[in-house]
């Protein structure tokens, strides 16, 4: 049995910073209004010829990611590409990283679709190939592009304001060090709540000329994202914290063993309530939501990312990442740093 570490991290967002006042143009809402109920003060957005999309923003968090873990584009051995809008209905994201990158060797590349739990997912996706020895180097990656799919008439305001497009990505690697790196990682989903946060369309179920005909007034549009929003918080702030305990007695570790949490940024009032709940301070816990909005399987990387690059995740320090999300989804990550 191998051990995986995260040997590389890398993030991108698009340069076209997206404020409060600037929505506040397009539909009727305000920055009081947003941050009060989401703490989110900006976001990015592609911008129409600036070249990206889901693969490409994913590509260029890969790029740094790699050379972080100083080694060769051709040691890649798998690609896990986690995200809910891929530039293209199929193929996937992920053999477009593996041609982006110019990988010169024919490895494998799995997309996943666990939305806001995606990361935590294909995290646990690349452990278990290299715990069992099958590869030694994933490069896992988690990008979004939402401002493509959004709603930002007044009716789609309570939803349109939360997203962001960005990318993140990390390399895990064989480590020689057991009990350092991914100790564990926890996954669950109910089906039964799928509706209460879901896209219909374009799908097999829902196309685009079949939505037309069924709705000549365009009353009901089932490719803007619906959100049941009260309902998912109130399963979030339940979920998140059942799997960061379960997590940590997994590992036989308690509460106070945590040195950072980086939770999947959804909305800043979910974060701050887990971390009152866990009693965690504030260095416990990194969010960064309120400058990039919720990039959904993006959202994890780029915040591991950030803060990895200022300082505050340091060598033998207890991280753990959690998320919960469409589907319902969610799971939790247990690593030593």
């Amino acid at each position: 049995m191998y051990q995986s570490k995260i040997a590389g991290l890398g993030s991108y967002v698009p340069e076209n910073v997206v404020t409060n006042d600037d929505l506040s143009k397009l539909m009727d809402t305000n920055d009081a209004w947003i941050q009060e109920r989401t703490g989110i003060k900006e976001r990015r957005h592609i911008k129409k010829g600036d070249g990206n999309s889901t693969s490409v923003m994913g590509f260029k968090a890969a790029k740094i990611a790699i050379e972080r873990a100083k080694i060769s584009k051709d040691d890649i051995d798998l690609i896990v590409f986690a995200t809910l809008s891929p530039d293209l209905y199929f193929p996937g994201c992920g053999v477009m990283v593996q041609e982006l990158l110019g990988i010169n060797n024919t490895c494998p590349a799995i997309d996943v679709r666990d939305q806001c739990s995606g990361f935590v997912y294909a995290i646990s996706v690349a452990d278990q190939f290299i715990k069992t020895g099958m590869y030694k180097n994933v490069l896992v990656i988690g990008s979004e592009n939402h401002s493509g799919g959004l709603d930002f008439s007044d009716r789609g305001r309570s939803i349109s304001v939360i997203f962001g497009d960005g990318a993140g990505a990390a390399v895990l690697t064989r480590s020689n060090h057991i009990g350092q790196g991914i100790l564990s990682t926890h996954l669950h989903s109910e089906g039964k709540h799928v509706m209460e946060l879901s896209q219909k369309g374009p799908s097999t179920e829902y196309w685009v000329p079949q939505i037309i005909a069924d709705n000549p007034q365009g009353d009901d549009i089932p490719y803007y994202p619906y959100m049941n929003g009260p309902f998912v918080f109130k399963h979030a702030i339940t979920r998140f914290t059942e799997v960061i305990l379960e997590g940590l007695k997994a590992n036989g570790l308690e509460i106070d063993d945590i040195n950072m949490l980086i939770p999947h940024q959804a909305n800043l009032r979910i974060s701050q309530f887990i971390q009152q709940k866990l009693k965690l301070s504030d260095d416990q816990v990194f969010n960064n939501i309120q400058k990039y909005g919720n990039t959904t399987a993006a959202s994890i990387p780029i915040a591991l990312t950030e803060a990895w690059e200022q300082g505050k995740i340091k060598d033998g320090d207890t991280v753990v990442l959690a998320a919960f999300g469409s589907g319902f989804t969610w799971g939790s990550v247990i690593m030593e740093w």
